[in-house]
């Protein structure tokens, strides 16, 4: 997804193999997290370079073969910190604003040509990702990842996290002809999180008393 070539070569390789390319999804990871005062440059570049021109670098890739047939479905997962900000999560919230945009603009654009283009944006997944996410909030808010798991799952309404098997089955409808009609559409799956509960122990002095309750220190 960070090298133009590898991007071109696979996509090449597909249409070698079978012909044309229905289906684009695109989902990629690895964006730090932290704090304005902690991120260096080059972790800032590293995440829009991956999380924001890795998708832009596809979409150059493939969309020309779909406007050619007249027809084909672009769907990018990118993250509901694109919509619903946290500065706990800056780089990765930077990139998926960008893609939110892109996608937006580029739905209209090839919209005439057959092609849809939306954005699924995930909350909190249980995947490696996210547990790499929650020990750096725990890190960053000096506290335990117990601690920070908690806070993530207190701020979605329906009390736990999403499974990729949500995501997945969100992402097969969206690229499916059942939704033929939607386009240029940035759709959360994310349980309603509301991420400013989050930082509400720390902002009025109730984290040492979640700590008790969860038996930490």
């Amino acid at each position: 997804m960070t090298v133009t070539e590898d991007v071109e070569r696979t996509v090449q390789a597909t249409l070698d193999r079978f012909g044309r390319i229905d289906i684009l999804i695109t989902c990629a990871g690895g964006s730090p997290g932290g704090l304005l005062e902690d991120l260096t440059e080059e972790q800032w570049f590293s995440s829009l370079n991956l999380k924001f021109m890795g998708y832009v670098r596809a979409c150059k890739a493939v969309i020309p073969h779909m406007r050619e047939r007249g027809s084909g479905s672009v769907v990018l997962v990118v993250g509901n910190d694109g919509s619903k900000q946290s500065y706990w999560e800056l780089t990765p919230g930077a990139a998926n604003a960008a893609d939110q945009n892109f996608a937006g603009s580029i739905a209209e654009q090839y919209a005439p040509h057959g092609i849809r283009v939306n954005t699924v944006n995930p909350g909190p997944v249980a995947t490696e990702r996210w547990d790499g996410l929650e020990k750096a909030l725990a890190r960053d808010r000096k506290t335990t990842q117990d601690v920070a798991h908690r806070l993530a799952v207190d701020s979605i309404p329906i009390g736990r996290i999403c499974t990729p098997e949500e995501v997945a089955n969100l992402v097969v409808f969206v690229a499916s002809p059942r939704a033929s009609f939607v386009t240029g559409a940035h759709i959360p799956i994310d349980g309603a999180q509301r991420k400013a509960l989050m930082d509400i122990p720390f902002k009025e002095g109730l984290l040492g008393s979640l700590r008790h309750k969860l038996g930490g220190s």
